[in-house]
């Protein structure tokens, strides 16, 4: 089992930075848009991060959530159009 969870949260640790690499701010910057756009970005590479850490600390429940949480606020952003990203392929569900 704990096999699964190692090999679960490397993939969505993988699939968080991808999906943060593809994700381009859509509006402008200085618009209101814009501004929840770089917030979201914020949220996406701070639960990277912390997933990174717990990951590091042996706590892969927590990583795998903290991926997990990263990962939905840029689909959430893309669904609404905060980002422009790849409509093909397996980063986004838009």
């Amino acid at each position: 089992m704990a096999a699964d969870l190692h090999e679960k949260t490397n993939r969505y640790h993988d699939l968080l930075a991808e999906a943060l690499d593809a994700a381009e701010v859509a509006p402008q910057t200085d618009t209101p848009m814009g501004e929840a756009a770089l917030e979201c970005l914020e949220m996406a590479e701070s639960y990277l991060d912390d997933g990174e850490h717990f990951r590091e600390q042996d706590d892969w429940v927590n990583a795998l959530a903290a991926f997990s949480y990263g990962h939905a606020w840029l689909d959430a952003g893309a669904r609404i159009g905060l980002f422009e990203v790849p409509r093909e392929g397996h980063l986004f569900t838009v």
